[in-house]
């Protein structure tokens, strides 16, 4: 399905905010209701767009995340499968370039960190693997930024039964109606509001358009890893003022900071990667196309149950 200009701009609102109201966006476009909604319907039926709800890490009681690049022997195709049936693993993407993968770990703690890179480097096929520890989260449509740690920000939030049915249903389907949700929390239409908007302003849920991985229309996908002389921060804050920069973590290992560009064209994401270049403070940067998600953020089939967060653990329910 072919998306012309109101239609990626109908794209980019959602991905901000997946609950933003049909007039809101209606005024952003210059179309009536009517024809927004229909134009967003037909985003979801037709062109494949999905808004769901992305559970922050943390509330999943994950805290130590990272990303790890693999060369493969032979065809990366099987490693890929592989390497997206573990568990710690929560995307996994097919790429051009000298590497044949990338993935994205989320892990309780370092000890099951560790084991999860010794189960990816345990992969048939698996040539060579190469990790980057996140140490702060500088720029993400899904998470608010900061630093990873624990205790962290979300701790404190005590969430409870209908908390964690909201959350299973958000990230289900992120434009659910307040009366919808209301009937999964047992809580009445008033309460349901105010619930959603807390975990929403919290950080502990984005909605948004799922685009990082399975791009609609014409976005092009582009990975890239920064090396550079001295502190990383001052080149952190100028990386993620750049608007085609979608992503953006610093941390540990092979390199000092890895993101994501997505842009309109080839030339376009070329025209970012030479900005990044020319940045002072930046010694390297390497680049790759990411081609083939094979598998997307795994909190969208991790059951919220058992997990401790601020107070206590979530209630499991029948």
């Amino acid at each position: 399905m072919e998306l012309d200009e109101v239609d990626e701009r109908l794209v980019g609102a959602l991905q901000r905010d997946g609950r933003s109201s049909y007039e809101s966006l209606a005024r952003l476009v210059g179309l009536s209701r009517s024809s927004t909604q229909a134009r967003v319907r037909r985003l979801l039926d037709e062109a494949g767009l999905r808004v769901v709800g992305a559970i922050h890490p943390a509330v999943l009681g994950m805290h130590q995340l990272g990303h790890v690049i693999v060369e493969t022997d032979g065809p990366a195709g099987p490693v890929a499968q592989a390497v997206a049936a573990l568990e710690e693993t929560s995307f996994v993407t097919t790429t051009a370039g000298r590497f044949a993968l990338t993935a994205e770990l989320r892990s309780a703690d370092m000890d099951a960190y560790a084991r999860g890179l010794a189960r990816i480097q345990a992969v048939p096929g698996t040539r060579s693997v190469q990790v980057m520890t996140y140490r702060q989260i500088w720029k993400d449509p899904y998470f608010p930024p900061g630093p990873l740690q624990s205790p962290g920000p979300l701790d404190g939030l005590g969430l409870d039964g209908p908390d964690r049915a909201l959350l299973e249903r958000l990230r289900v389907d992120g434009r659910a109606s307040f009366a919808d949700l209301a009937g999964v929390s047992g809580l009445s239409s008033g309460a349901t509001r105010a619930r959603v908007l807390r975990l929403l302003d919290a950080g502990a849920v984005h909605v948004g358009a799922l685009v990082r991985l399975h791009p609609v229309g014409r976005t092009h996908t582009v990975g890239f890893a920064l090396t550079v002389h001295g502190a990383v921060e001052p080149v952190a804050q100028k990386v993620v003022e750049l608007d085609e920069v979608d992503c953006f973590a610093t941390g540990m290992g092979w390199c000092n900071g890895i993101g994501t560009i997505r842009a309109g064209s080839p030339a376009e994401a070329f025209d970012t990667l030479e900005r990044l270049r020319a940045e002072s403070g930046v010694r390297t940067v390497e680049a790759w196309t990411h081609l083939r998600a094979v598998k997307e953020e795994h909190d969208l089939a991790r059951p919220i149950t058992g997990v401790t967060v601020g107070d206590g653990p979530l209630p499991v329910t029948s």
